[in-house]
């Protein structure tokens, strides 16, 4: 259900980052956020207040959502360079561009990012997806014991926001995975029990003698993961996988023959070479035209493309839902 529109207070102004033209990156006014934020923290509640909301699916059965949650867990880095997302003008630029774009449905934040865009009038008809365990810090010793951080399922209902998102690495030879598995399980329990959608996304995962940790993405080990990540909590009604793409991309029809529940695909890097961009759509291609996996969701790929044509890449992403649609089993 929709929610009348307000007046608005006058928001952050913009400048210009980069790009040309419709495409053009304008980044926002960081100064004139931090003086509403200081003068009245009350305007994130009464943004948030304000927001037209949105039913989950308009005119396709599938999503379209940027992630930018990255940067709670200290993960700055694109490709070669280690703090892409540390310009948080440049990010939020980056992510009000994306969301004005046709055909995509919303966006996977943090706390602070998503008030941010609340205060830049940014989530009107677009889904807000709150990111909820940041605790699990990038190269940390305690990485895979991930905390819920971020935010809880009464912070989703109370803001009026309308999906959580949590991360589930399991590594078996650390303790701390256990304590993660279990305060999901916990999560799922309670978004169900507001009726709140959960996006889990699952890993197997192990460290090398450097202590660095690795996804294993062979097909063996994505489906044990989606298996685990289905089984949790008391009920599986509101929840939704969150999965990669395989090493071997024609493995996802068996992949994702693991799960009845509706899944979207996961981004991520998409690493270093002229040619990385138009593989990931490759990927992205094959594996929205199996009948489980109902979307994308993807941050970095999108939003810091080789070419700096954030609308490109988002637009391009957008094609390959329309492409999908009509393939699988659309809802009654």
């Amino acid at each position: 259900m929709r929610r009348a529109a307000h007046p608005a207070p006058p928001w952050p102004g913009r400048r210009t980052v980069g790009g040309a033209g419709a495409r053009r990156v304008e980044g926002v006014d960081v100064e004139r956020i931090v003086a509403l934020r200081a003068h009245h923290p009350e305007a994130v509640a009464e943004a948030a207040a304000r927001r037209r909301t949105r039913a989950l699916f308009q005119e396709r059965d599938r999503l379209l959502i940027v992630a930018a949650d990255h940067p709670a867990r200290g993960a700055l880095g694109v490709g070669d360079r280690p703090y892409a997302m540390a310009d948080r003008g440049d990010l939020l630029g980056r992510l009000r561009l994306a969301l004005s774009r046709p055909g995509v449905d919303g966006v996977l934040a943090s706390a602070d990012i998503l008030d941010d865009l609340l205060l830049l009038g940014a989530l009107d008809d677009r889904l807000a997806v709150g990111s909820m365990n940041r605790g699990g810090l990038a190269g940390a010793s305690f990485e895979l014991d991930d905390r819920f951080t971020g935010h809880r399922p009464q912070d989703l209902a109370r803001l009026g926001f309308d999906a959580g998102k949590l991360l589930l690495r399991i590594d078996p030879d650390d303790p701390g995975s256990l304590s993660t598995l279990h305060s999901a399980a916990r999560a799922v329990d309670e978004m169900a029990g507001l009726r709140l959608p959960v996006f889990v996304e699952p890993f197997l995962c192990r460290r090398d003698r450097e202590g660095r940790l690795h996804h294993d993405l062979s097909a063996e080990a994505v489906i044990t993961s989606l298996a685990v990540a289905s089984g949790l909590g008391g009920t599986s009604a509101y929840t939704w996988l969150k999965v990669p793409v395989t090493d071997r991309p024609e493995d996802m029809a068996r992949v994702m023959e693991t799960t009845t529940l509706p899944a979207v695909l996961l981004g991520g890097d998409p690493g270093p070479g002229p040619d990385a961009q138009e593989i990931a759509y490759e990927k992205w291609r094959g594996a929205l035209r199996l009948p489980t996996v109902r979307g994308l969701v993807v941050g970095r790929s999108l939003l810091y493309p080789p070419d700096g044509d954030v609308a490109g890449a988002v637009d391009t992403a957008a094609s390959l839902l329309r492409d999908a649609v009509g393939r699988g089993t659309h809802l009654p």
